[in-house]
């Protein structure tokens, strides 16, 4: 197990050849911290946040597609929470939460999953330009956690056998560490055989599962403890590990003023007008990196 990456914003894929698994590893830090600064989220929120861009980075790692989008959207009612949107595109991570801070307030210190999104869906959608094949996958936002939403996610939508755990944590330098792992049983074959995803009992996957979640927060986050050598840790009884190049993470929004502007634009005259402030400025405001545009229509 080779690889030489860095131990934070980073993704590495992994296979278990002898069991038809195959896996994703990512920890992010630096990232985190630039894509919540940009918000003032209470403790609560954040938290929810770095794990939701975890589990983004895990599934958007998956992508074939070098220009490929996975987004990751959770849209809900009676909750903390109404909405909640991260996305992945060429190893670029962004998000963002709309809360009420008065339901927030009015909750335990540590609300459930419940508490924090009432009723609602999880939306993940994958779209990969290079085959311009877009696909989207909904199911009821449900668990104890968004691991085992997510897990409740493959299980529904995809039918493969799937083991999700993520874990996020505010160190005492005020510095936001999140990791993440995702590992999933492959398909043996489409003709002549039966699919392994259509059997959610089958031992190898039962090896697997008991493998990979036995991995603990503490290691998900430690960023001394590179991910190949955990992923090795996990599965060091295996015969054979392989290890695949690993992808960089980042924090990075592709608001672009130009565009922003373009599409003001299209509006008819009247509306632009009624959108003016006092000043005669149009602001546009970007939820995922809280930049303001201002734009003039003279």
């Amino acid at each position: 197990m080779t690889p030489d990456i860095s131990n934070l914003d980073a993704a590495l894929g992994v296979t278990v050849p002898a069991r038809h698994a195959r896996g994703r590893a990512a920890r992010l830090g630096p990232s985190i911290d630039q894509i919540l600064s940009a918000h003032a989220y209470p403790a609560p929120i954040e938290k929810l946040l770095a794990e939701a861009l975890v589990l983004t980075a895990l599934l958007g790692s998956l992508l074939k597609d070098p220009q490929g989008q996975l987004t990751l959207q959770a849209q809900t009612q009676g909750g903390i929470i109404d909405l909640l949107v991260c996305d992945y595109k060429g190893g670029e991570l962004r998000g963002y939460v709309r809360h009420d801070p008065v339901k927030l307030a009015d909750a335990a210190h540590a609300p459930s999953l419940a508490t924090l999104f009432g009723e609602g869906y999880l939306a993940i959608t994958f779209d990969q330009p290079a085959t311009d094949e877009r696909y989207q996958g909904i199911v009821p936002l449900e668990g104890e956690s968004l691991a085992a939403a997510a897990q409740s996610y493959f299980a529904q939508s995809e039918q493969i056998p799937s083991i999700v755990r993520l874990a996020a944590e505010k160190q005492p330098d005020g510095r936001w560490i999140a990791g993440g792992i995702l590992f999933q049983h492959l398909p043996e074959g489409e003709e002549g055989r039966e699919r392994l995803h259509t059997r959610l009992d089958h031992p190898d996957w039962d090896h697997v599962a008991a493998m990979a979640g036995s991995v603990r927060a503490e290691e998900l986050l430690d960023d001394s403890l590179a991910l190949d050598a955990l992923m090795w840790r996990l599965f060091h009884e295996e015969g054979e590990v392989r290890v695949l190049v690993g992808a960089p993470l980042s924090r990075g929004c592709r608001c672009d003023p130009d565009y922003v502007r373009s599409v003001i634009a299209r509006f008819p005259e009247e509306e632009r007008e009624a959108m003016k402030d006092e000043e005669g400025v149009i602001r546009v405001d970007c939820e995922f990196c809280s930049t303001s545009f201002p734009l003039r229509f003279d």
